[in-house]
């Protein structure tokens, strides 16, 4: 019975063997990347394998790790041997994965390249002086890689299975009046990873610090009034990442009811991540949506047309609805629209908007529509738009909450989109 590794392997294959037809290659190296160091130190900086040759393996690549392609063979694996008393060993994994592979260890004097054929094209950091340059390869590569196989969306639901663990976890800290830091270390202890190990740094933001986009900082210090928890944080499945986002509050207010209805509209748009949909549409869709909202919310008395011509709902959710999702969290190819490379780049309507493509079946995209209270923003507002139509007073009362984000991983579908957070959280004990 095929397994859906390898019927991930038959598809990535094939992707690779046409690119080696359309560049008249015979064969291509992908390389994991080589660990770099801090300056002036012998501590090294996170790693992180080059995405295309983490495609390749239902395992974490570590450094100086080889995938080497030819038309017609079995993908062959170069796999580092290290002879290193300071650090753990590191033997190839064991599994049944290894029947499709032919497995090369090399220490790093070995020539483990000197019999590739001479059209060998190298994707991946750090090139050898044997790969011949071949432009537009990895646009070409690239392109594919955002329509995922039942293999790698499996992955990206266990990712799901675990981000929604941690949030849950954070949330009964945040309810326990603990500190960011305390509520961020929650929420790794349940995804049962490390901060190094997170797909990307997990924000964890109380009150005023929700409205700060991409909020770095961990405070340490309990609040005595501490009213909102945004937490941005995800998990990772073998290099597939998760990235979710919920707000929660502790009082059962004005800025819970504006969170609720925030959270309807996003299930909406999740909804209508369909097929054929171009993204841009799904994006000015939010727009609307937002606009809908500070008028119900009695934020802003202009209508959501007077909104749109003002750029009112910009002020509040100044960030794009969304992006691709897998290896990386902000997935390569989102604004490409071809093979060859073309890109179609956000306009001035969505200057920030890092998915501009026609959606298509089992992409992975995020939906993570926001409504923040930025004092920086607010500003502009008041001295840029006459007639802004905002309740000032209204907005001091809803700012020492910071804002609302709320974001779901969607594996679009041409009828019924899946909604891979809301099913890890249904599951959930």
């Amino acid at each position: 019975m095929t397994t859906r590794y390898q019927a991930h392997l038959a598809i990535i294959g094939h992707r690779y063997e046409d690119a080696m037809a359309h560049f008249s290659l015979d064969a291509i190296v992908l390389a994991s990347g080589e660990k770099s160091y801090y300056f002036q130190d012998d501590h090294t900086h996170p790693f992180q394998a080059y995405s295309g040759a983490q495609q390749w393996l239902p395992f974490t690549l570590g450094a100086e790790t080889y995938v080497v392609l030819k038309a017609g063979e079995k993908p062959t694996l170069v796999w580092p041997v290290r002879d290193d008393f300071w650090h753990a060993p590191n033997p190839v994994p064991s599994g049944d994965w290894q029947q499709n592979w032919n497995i090369v260890t090399a220490r790093k004097t070995d020539k483990w390249f000197a019999d590739l054929p001479k059209k060998t094209a190298w994707l991946g950091p750090n090139a050898l002086p044997f790969a011949v340059t071949c432009e537009g390869l990895k646009a070409y590569v690239d392109f594919a890689k955002a329509v995922k196989t039942d293999f790698e969306i499996d992955a990206m639901q266990q990712a799901s299975l675990r981000g929604a663990a941690g949030h849950l976890a954070a949330k009964e800290a945040f309810l326990a009046g603990m500190s960011e830091l305390d509520i961020h270390l929650a929420f790794l202890k349940a995804s049962q990873q490390s901060a190094f190990q997170e797909p990307y740094p997990g924000i964890v933001g109380l009150n005023e610090h929700a409205a700060v986009l991409h909020y770095e900082h961990k405070s340490v210090q309990q609040l005595s009034d501490s009213r909102t928890l945004l937490i941005d944080a995800g998990a990772n499945e073998h290099g597939y990442a998760s990235d979710i986002t919920r707000t929660f509050t502790r009082h059962a207010d004005d800025f819970n009811a504006l969170i609720q209805d925030l959270d309807t509209m996003e299930q909406t748009l999740c909804r209508q991540a369909m097929s054929g949909v171009n993204f841009r549409d799904l994006h000015q869709n939010t727009l609307a949506g937002i606009a809908n909202l500070l008028h119900e919310h009695k934020i802003c008395s202009l209508n959501v047309e007077e909104q749109l011509a003002k750029r009112i709902p910009h002020v509040f959710f100044p960030h794009g609805l969304g992006h691709l999702l897998g290896l990386q969290v902000h997935d390569v190819g989102g604004h490409q629209i071809d093979k060859q490379g073309t890109l179609s780049l956000p306009d001035e309507q969505a200057p920030f908007l890092r998915l501009t493509r026609t959606l298509e079946e089992n992409m992975v995209i995020t939906i993570e529509p926001g409504l923040y209270f930025i004092p920086m923003l607010l500003e502009k507002m008041q001295a840029e738009i006459p007639q802004h139509g905002c309740d000032m007073a209204r907005i001091q009362h809803f700012l020492p909450y910071g804002g609302i984000r709320i974001e779901d991983n969607i594996v679009v579908k041409s009828q019924q989109p899946i909604n891979l957070t809301r099913e890890a959280f249904s599951s959930q004990p």
